[in-house]
């Protein structure tokens, strides 16, 4: 069962009766009707104005297997399948096959109506944007056979990538990767609407914080999305990082994880002056 996921916005509250794999239905059918929602999103923007330009956003964390060993393929494969499935509904307007398969394998009943498809078909983005942050690795398990991949247990350390202090992998690669897996997938134009680095940053006594990591992490992500662009031939039409200013982390929920070209004084208990 899925433990990052996009259905925590629909407000679900799980019944204490209900096992895993009745909730994991219930997240699938709360994400059909949010994926519903965001087409008819669009088509009433079309209908404002057809010039709009309107996407979607995905969180990318592109999935490499550890090795090269075809079974560690695979589940890269399948891992990859799970976590983007949503882009192809909003790309092109229909679920892809293996999500289907997967929902009948594991007797979902997900309410999917004519309607609904009409709808998701008439709705679909004319961009998509994503965020990237880190990449992940995951490995075969002799113990999942059926390759369904799950977070965090899936998932391994990279050996020939550095880690930030909560554990992200720091992969500037991994945004050209990513870059061209949409690219080759859905031929969209593609709008990079979050990229930073998340670290414990000390204030010096001149207000100055000397963030030459972050610095680091922007300048060598941006020379990869030059690469994407210049020599892979991706349509990238924009590029915002993450973020202005520091601000609560919603991966933690702490002021520690800065982010923020701006340093803001509070700390994780909420006292500081916010200058």
């Amino acid at each position: 069962m899925p433990s990052l996921c996009p259905f925590t916005n629909s407000g679900i509250l799980y019944s204490p009766e209900e096992d895993l794999n009745e909730r994991e239905q219930i997240m699938y059918q709360a994400v059909h009707y949010e994926l519903v929602a965001s087409a008819l999103a669009v088509q009433t923007g079309k209908l404002i104005n057809p010039e709009f330009n309107i996407g979607c956003m995905i969180a990318m964390c592109p999935i490499y297997p550890l090795t090269c060993a075809p079974n560690d393929m695979m589940m890269a494969t399948k891992a990859m399948h799970r976590r983007y499935w949503f882009t192809d509904v909003h790309a092109r307007g229909y679920y892809p096959q293996h999500m289907l398969n997967y929902f009948a394998r594991k007797g979902f009943n997900i309410d999917i109506t004519p309607d609904d498809n009409a709808i998701l078909a008439r709705g679909c983005v004319d961009f998509i944007g994503f965020s990237y942050y880190m990449s992940f690795t995951t490995q075969f398990s002799p113990d999942n056979p059926q390759l369904d991949y799950v977070e965090p247990r899936d998932l391994v350390s990279n050996p020939y990538i550095d880690t930030s202090e909560w554990g992200w992998q720091i992969d500037p690669a991994g945004l050209r990767y990513s870059l061209n897996w949409f690219w080759d997938h859905f031929q969209l134009p593609l709008f990079i609407v979050e990229n930073g680095f998340g670290a414990v940053d000390q204030r010096q006594a001149d207000g100055t914080v000397n963030d030459h990591y972050r610095i680091d992490y922007f300048s060598s992500h941006i020379r990869e999305m030059k690469k994407a662009v210049v020599e892979d031939g991706v349509d990238l039409i924009g590029y915002t990082p993450w973020g202005c200013i520091d601000l609560v982390s919603a991966g933690t929920g702490e002021m520690k994880k800065r982010y923020g070209m701006i340093y803001v004084d509070k700390d994780n208990e909420g006292k500081g002056t916010l200058e």
